[in-house]
């Protein structure tokens, strides 16, 4: 089991810091976003349990060759207050540090994903005092505010939200692109992605590669949605909905939603878009995104 930790160990390490760096600067995703939002959840639920499964398959070591054997014998230890002679302080200080991340981590992801839901339910509430619902598009509101805004409020029950300067500056093929973009956000849940990837970068925001994760994650997604509005609509009427909102209201300009991305890096994939990846490539990077889930899951079970 020891050898098994510390492979766990150097895998939790390594993906929390250079690979999270290494694939935040990569390029290829921006040609396979669905492969690379698959790889970045790989990579955070591979991390985690790797960090927690190297304490803990170090810390039972002496009571069994496997996490399944020793689990039971620790928990007959535990019961009759009688301990291995190996069990020395070194496997306590591990048990115990697992058990401290391990709130670390599960506490941070509650508190983040706490205040998001007051945050959205608060939102919606006061959205339904002060929108307006839009008949013609169905779990549309309009804010009647002059600024060009649209974005989405995710959640059972989601809202698309436009404001009346949004519907003055936009002609319909054009506002077509940004609610096609907004539902594509809902209908895939991309609020759920990001979530775990704040919480993360929040649990250590000393780690740059955790902070970068974050970042790409939220480009990402916004990459997936353009891709999606873009097969309902046009390339030319995506952008021309950015530019149109950029021009009336440049303080808006940064994203069309809550995961605001740099504008000019959208526009020019919108309108140069890369060659998609080959199959092969696309096919290894999913199989990658299993792998990575399976070798902590293995080596937990198999120690």
């Amino acid at each position: 089991m020891n050898w098994a930790a510390l492979t766990l160990l150097l895998l939790g390490v390594g993906l929390a810091e250079p690979a999270s760096r290494v694939l935040a600067a990569a390029s290829w995703p921006a040609r396979d976003p669905v492969g690379g939002l698959l790889l970045w959840q790989a990579i955070g639920l591979s991390g985690g349990l790797a960090l927690l499964g190297s304490g803990l398959l170090y810390g039972l070591s002496p009571f069994g060759t496997s996490t399944p054997a020793a689990l039971p014998a620790a928990a007959d230890s535990l019961a009759s207050g009688q301990w291995p002679a190996t069990f020395g302080a070194a496997h306590q200080l591990a048990l115990l540090a697992t058990l401290l991340l391990a709130l670390r981590l599960v506490g941070v992801l509650l508190a983040v994903t706490v205040r998001t839901l007051r945050n959205r339910a608060r939102h919606r509430d006061l959205l339904d005092l002060v929108g307006t619902p839009w008949p013609a598009v169905p779990g549309t509101h309009v804010l009647d505010h002059p600024v060009p805004v649209a974005y989405c409020l995710p959640g059972l029950k989601s809202r698309l939200v436009v404001s009346a300067g949004t519907l003055n500056a936009l002609d319909p093929d054009a506002l077509l692109a940004v609610l096609e973009h907004e539902r594509a956000h809902l209908r895939e849940r991309h609020d759920l992605v990001v979530l775990p990837f704040v919480a993360w970068g929040a649990t250590a925001p000393f780690v740059r590669g955790m902070v970068g994760a974050q970042l790409a994650v939220a480009m990402l997604v916004e990459m997936r949605a353009d891709d999606v509005a873009s097969g309902c609509t046009t390339r030319e009427q995506i952008v021309e909905a950015l530019r149109r909102m950029h021009r009336a209201s440049p303080a808006a300009a940064a994203g069309l939603t809550s995961f605001s991305v740099a504008l000019d890096d959208r526009l020019d994939r919108i309108l140069a878009p890369p060659a998609p990846l080959p199959g092969a490539f696309r096919v290894l990077v999913r199989l990658a995104a299993l792998a990575l889930v399976a070798v902590p899951v293995a080596a937990l079970l198999l120690g």
